[in-house]
């Protein structure tokens, strides 16, 4: 049973964003910060990544551990009320990842993924920055 009524899990979930996070807009300082210049949300991608590096032929997501399942991660916990909705959800939610990737690697992009758990600073931002992007292209 939910210790929450049903209209306020629906609003607790209706506010959850898809774009714009607080993680997401640490990795896009960090970019500018780096000197990078990208582009947002690109629609004619597959799976619409978050950050897009043209000139590098490189996408990065900024997942959510709890949404993406990232394994081993304290955040990826799985809800104990409607465990049958939340084990489908879950594995939607993959699969439309692994889509989006193969499609992204066929098309020649670099995928680099950016956990929330990753990045609870700036100065975390900075190094996952310098870490995947900056030491990679030297």
């Amino acid at each position: 049973m939910d210790i929450v009524s049903k209209k306020k899990r629906s609003a607790m979930m209706a506010a959850v964003r898809d774009k714009n996070t607080g993680p997401e807009l640490l990795v896009r300082r960090a970019l500018h910060a780096c000197g990078y210049r990208f582009r947002l949300h690109r629609r004619d991608l597959p799976g619409r990544p978050d950050v897009v590096l043209p000139k590098h032929k490189t996408v990065i997501f900024v997942h959510g551990c709890f949404w993406h399942r990232h394994t081993g991660c304290k955040k990826a916990t799985v809800p104990k009320s409607n465990a049958d909705f939340w084990a489908k959800k879950f594995d939607q939610n993959l699969a439309r990842d692994a889509r989006a990737v193969a499609a992204l690697r066929r098309e020649g992009w670099r995928i680099i993924t950016a956990w929330e758990c990753e990045l609870p600073n700036m100065a975390a931002a900075q190094d996952w920055v310098e870490k995947n992007l900056v030491a990679s292209s030297r």
